[in-house]
């Protein structure tokens, strides 16, 4: 391992527990080590402001710091063990190739910071990714309520056939949970939206740093103004950032759980593209929709990431080391959803209602409920029509699904589905 940022004559290193300390951090930060390299390229950019840097100076800085991340990108240096983290990296690329002036990048910063930049740098990526794919499912799920409005499915209540449903519906509801989880996710955008970088170890410094010329720098709404809070939110809004993520991410699992349960023999009601479906080792009968049970688990990883989170943040004001074990949950989380919402767009695309197997599953009792309120618009009380289509269904045999889908003229119902409304809600969180 190359020489620690830290090390001074006063201290020695024990390799055991310089391993044990450093972690897994070499390696979750091949994640981030590109923003810290774009909030490096900032931060001598307002060193040259304050005239730390002359203008020579910060523009061999910035070339050197470009020229790292393509090395990067192209595989032509990658972070390993010699190194203690992506900031000693940075530095170590620096001093390479500049000598001495590679030292003066850290003037006014802290690794405390480094991280904090950096890390918030990622999780607006992420959630613009988020917010993105998002989008995308929304404007698919309304795509195939559309299509599907007049195709008539059992609705269910406790996994019980209830009332007529249709097709258009069930991906109608899927369309405005995906629409309000835009809302969750743009608020969590906001939250994340500062600047953390001149804060420092968290009390600032003796310097005039100009922190407006960075947040333009980095494209951050606004200054995290407070050095103390910038430490403290170190968790916190990884947190919210997984939290509005996870709203999404219960709306896929449910989804998936629909979808794995019409996809069963005994409902039959949906089928699969063939590259969506696997076999099994010893049964050649079956097919079976392990990406969708995959992607109903994924919920699992991102809710875990949370509570480790959560647990992790026990701790007074100020950096704790212990802060540093909120980057693998963080990681492992985000990237889950990423993954599993990369591949949720095409499977939306490719939910195929067979609409002859859904008829076939409606019964004379779903019309019950309907029947009631017919009686009680004539004026029949409506507890007493209750009673009175409980007794007894013989009339309600004749009765067709295409009728009862037209009858249900509700706002939101399968008569009214207000598609055009939803579009108009999704345009105005463009």
């Amino acid at each position: 391992m190359t020489q620690p940022l830290w090390q001074k004559s006063t201290t020695s290193i024990n390799e055991s527990m310089m391993q044990y300390m450093a972690g897994e951090d070499v390696i979750l930060d091949r994640e981030l080590i590109l923003y810290d390299i774009q909030a490096s390229i900032a931060h001598v950019m307002g060193l040259a402001s304050i005239s730390l840097l002359t203008q020579p100076e910060s523009q061999q800085l910035i070339e050197q710091l470009k020229a790292l991340a393509k090395a990067i990108k192209t595989g032509d240096f990658v972070l390993d063990n010699r190194f203690e983290d992506c900031h000693s990296a940075i530095e170590y690329w620096l001093i390479d190739k500049l000598g001495e002036l590679g030292k003066k990048v850290h003037t006014g910063r802290s690794r405390n910071d480094q991280i904090l930049v950096a890390t918030r740098l990622y999780l607006k990526d992420a959630l613009q990714q988020v917010i993105a794919l998002t989008r995308n499912s929304a404007e698919s799920c309304l795509q195939k309520a559309k299509q599907g409005e007049a195709i008539a499915m059992p609705g269910y209540t406790h996994l019980q056939q209830a009332v007529p449903s249709s097709v258009g519906m069930w991906f109608a509801g899927f369309a405005e949970s995906m629409i309000d989880n835009l809302i969750s996710l743009k608020a969590a955008l906001q939250l994340v939206d500062a600047n953390p970088l001149g804060t420092a170890a968290g009390y600032g410094v003796n310097l005039p740093l100009d922190r407006e010329l960075t947040r333009q720098k980095l494209d951050f709404e606004r200054l995290q103004i407070n050095p103390i809070y910038a430490q403290n939110s170190r968790g916190k809004f990884e947190i919210a950032t997984l939290n509005a993520m996870s709203l999404a991410m219960l709306d896929i699992r449910r989804y998936c759980w629909d979808i794995s349960i019409f996809t069963t023999q005994e409902f039959a009601m949906v089928k699969l593209p063939a590259e969506m479906m696997t076999g099994s080792s010893i049964m050649p009968n079956k097919n079976n929709p392990d990406l969708v049970e995959l992607m109903r688990a994924s919920y699992s990883v991102v809710q875990s990431s949370i509570v480790e989170l959560q647990s992790l943040l026990s701790l007074p004001s100020g950096y704790q080391r212990d802060l540093q074990l909120s980057k693998p949950a963080m990681l492992r989380g985000i990237k889950k959803v990423l993954d599993t919402f990369a591949l949720f767009p095409a499977l939306i695309e490719g939910t195929d209602f067979i609409a002859e197997a859904c008829a076939a599953k409606m019964s004379a009792p779903m019309y019950a409920t309907d029947l009631a309120i017919e009686l009680s618009a004539q004026g029949v009380p409506f507890r007493t029509a209750y009673q009175q289509v409980a007794n007894s269904y013989d009339e309600l045999e004749q009765r067709k699904p295409d009728d009862s889908l037209k009858a249900r003229v509700s706002p939101g119902g399968c008569a009214n589905l207000m598609l055009h409304e939803l579009e108009q809600r999704l345009m105005d969180l463009s």
